[in-house]
C-alpha cells in the first residue's frame, strides 16, 4: 500500500463524465421527495422557489468553480479555507462537509431500504442500509473511472424518470383535467408571497447541493481550467430546468394539499395521470437515491483523503490502493461511519443538520474566494466576479436565518465537536512542525 502524501490521484474524468457526475448529484433523492414540502411552504406556484433557489446556489457555485480550477486537488472547501484562514477554519469547514456527507449516504441508505423498496420487497431496513453501503463502498473503491460510468448510467435513469412526470403532467393538462391557474398562486395561510418564495426557497435549495462534491474530485479531471467549470455551470443549468419543469407539471397535475401532505409527491402525478406503472416509478426513485448515495460516498472518501494529506486527520488516511490508486482506508473509514448512523438513527434525524453544515460551508468558501484574491494561484483558471462570492456569502446568511431552531440546536452540538477536533488537530500539527524544525536544525 502506498502512504506517500505527495502521490497524485489519477486523471481520468472528461468533461462529459464530470458533467454527468454533477448532474447526478444535484439530482439526487431531494427532487422525488421535497416538492411536496415546497409547495406546502410556497403555494402552487412551485416553479418560482426553485428558480430562486438556483439563483443562490450559482452564486457559491461561482466561487467553487474559481477556487476549484484555481487549486485542482482533492480536499475541496478544506483545502481553501486553510488556505484562507489557516488549518484551524480549514478543518472546521471540512469537518462540515465531512459530517454532512457522511450524514447524507446514511440517510439516503435508510431511504433506500424505505417505502420505495416495500414496493417490491420487505426486509429489515437496517440489513438493507448494510448491504447497500458495503456495495457502494466496493464500486468507490474500484475507481473514479467506473464509479463515474456507473453514474452515467443512473442519471440517465434518474433524468427519464423527471421526464416521466413532466410528459404525464402535460397530458394531463391536455385532458382538460388539471389546473394551470395553481402555477401563479404564492403565499399560504400563514405567509405573504414574498416570505413564502424565501421559505420554499431553502427547501428547494436543498434539491441543488451536490455539486459541492465535486471539486473533490478536480484532481482526478483531465484539464480542470477548462472543464471544471462547464461542467459545473452545465450541470446546474440542466437541473435548474429540469426542477422547474417537474415543478410546473406536479403542481399543475396535482392539487397543493394533495402535494403537500404526500411523502412521495411525484407518484400522485403518476397516479393521477396513469399509463405509468407505480412500481416502475418506484425503481427509478431507487435508482436516484443509489446513485446520489454513490456520488456522496465518493466526496466523503476524496475530502477525507484530501484533508488526511493537509495534516488535518491522521496520515493513515491518505494510503490508496497501488494499481486503483483510489483512497482504500478512507472509503472504508467513511462507509463504516456511515453504516453506524444508518443502525442507529431515523432519516429525518439525520437530514435535519446537513442544509446548516452546508451553509457553514458555503459561506467560508464564499469569503475564502475574496480573501485568495492575492494569490495568482494557477494560471488561466476561471475568475467569477466580485459581487458573486459577496452575494453568495449573503445569501448563506439569510437562508440561515429560515433554518428552525431545533435544527440550530443539533447544528451546533456538531459545529462544536468540530470546534474541539479542530483544536486538537491544530495543536497536533504545530507540534509536528516544531519537531520537523528541531529535526531540521540538527
Amino acid at each position: 500500500m502506498s502512504t506517500s502524501n505527495d502521490q497524485p490521484l489519477k486523471r481520468t474524468l472528461t468533461t462529459r463524465l464530470l458533467y454527468f457526475f454533477i448532474l447526478g448529484d444535484v439530482l439526487g433523492a431531494g427532487v422525488y421527495v421535497l416538492i411536496g414540502q415546497i409547495a406546502a411552504n410556497s403555494g402552487g406556484a412551485v416553479w418560482v422557489p426553485l428558480t430562486v433557489a438556483l439563483a443562490l446556489a450559482l452564486l457559491t457555485a461561482a466561487s467553487y468553480a474559481e477556487l476549484a480550477t484555481k487549486y485542482p486537488r482533492a480536499g475541496g472547501a478544506s483545502h481553501y479555507v486553510t488556505r484562507a484562514y489557516g488549518p484551524f477554519a480549514g478543518f472546521l469547514a471540512g469537518f462540515c462537509m465531512l459530517a454532512a456527507g457522511v450524514v447524507s449516504v446514511a440517510a439516503l441508505a435508510r431511504g433506500f431500504a424505505g417505502d420505495y423498496l416495500s414496493e417490491f420487497v420487505t426486509v429489515p431496513v437496517g440489513l438493507v442500509a448494510v448491504l447497500f453501503l458495503v456495495a457502494l463502498a466496493l464500486v468507490n473503491a474500484r475507481g473514479i473511472r467506473e464509479s463515474t460510468r456507473a453514474n452515467v448510467v443512473a442519471t440517465l435513469i434518474e433524468v427519464a424518470g423527471l421526464a416521466i412526470i413532466v410528459v404525464l403532467g402535460a397530458w394531463l393538462l391536455l385532458r382538460g383535467e388539471g389546473d394551470p391557474a395553481r402555477l401563479t398562486q404564492l403565499g399560504t395561510a400563514d405567509q405573504g408571497a414574498a416570505a413564502a418564495v424565501l421559505s420554499g426557497a431553502v427547501l428547494a435549495y436543498y434539491s441543488f447541493v451536490g455539486f459541492e462534491t465535486s471539486v473533490n474530485v478536480a484532481e482526478e479531471t483531465r484539464d480542470p481550467r477548462r472543464s471544471y467549470p462547464r461542467a459545473l455551470f452545465g450541470a446546474l443549468a440542466t437541473a435548474g430546468g429540469v426542477y422547474v419543469l417537474v415543478g410546473i407539471a406536479a403542481s399543475a397535475a396535482v392539487p397543493t394539499s394533495t402535494l403537500a401532505k404526500s411523502s412521495g409527491p411525484l407518484l400522485e402525478v403518476v397516479r393521477a395521470a396513469g399509463g405509468v406503472p407505480v412500481w416502475l416509478f418506484s425503481a427509478i426513485a431507487l435508482v436516484a437515491v443509489a446513485n446520489g448515495a454513490l456520488l456522496t460516498g465518493i466526496m466523503s472518501s476524496r475530502l477525507t483523503y484530501g484533508m488526511a494529506r493537509d495534516g488535518l486527520l491522521p496520515s493513515v488516511l491518505t494510503r490508496v490502493l497501488p494499481g486503483r490508486r483510489t483512497p482504500w482506508v478512507a472509503i472504508a473509514a467513511t462507509t463504516t461511519l456511515s453504516i453506524l448512523l444508518a443502525l442507529t438513527g431515523s432519516v429525518a434525524t439525520l437530514a435535519s443538520t446537513l442544509v446548516l453544515l452546508l451553509l457553514v460551508v458555503f459561506f467560508m468558501v464564499n469569503t475564502a474566494a475574496l480573501v485568495l484574491r492575492r494569490d495568482p494561484g494557477e494560471q488561466g483558471h476561471f475568475r467569477a466576479p466580485t459581487v458573486l462570492p459577496v452575494l453568495g456569502a449573503a445569501s448563506c446568511v439569510l437562508l440561515a436565518t429560515r433554518i428552525e431552531a431545533d435544527v440550530w440546536v443539533r447544528g451546533l452540538i456538531v459545529l462544536g465537536a468540530g470546534l474541539v477536533l479542530g483544536v486538537a488537530a491544530t495543536a497536533r500539527r504545530g507540534a509536528r512542525s516544531v519537531a520537523e524544525s528541531r529535526a531540521a536544525a540538527k
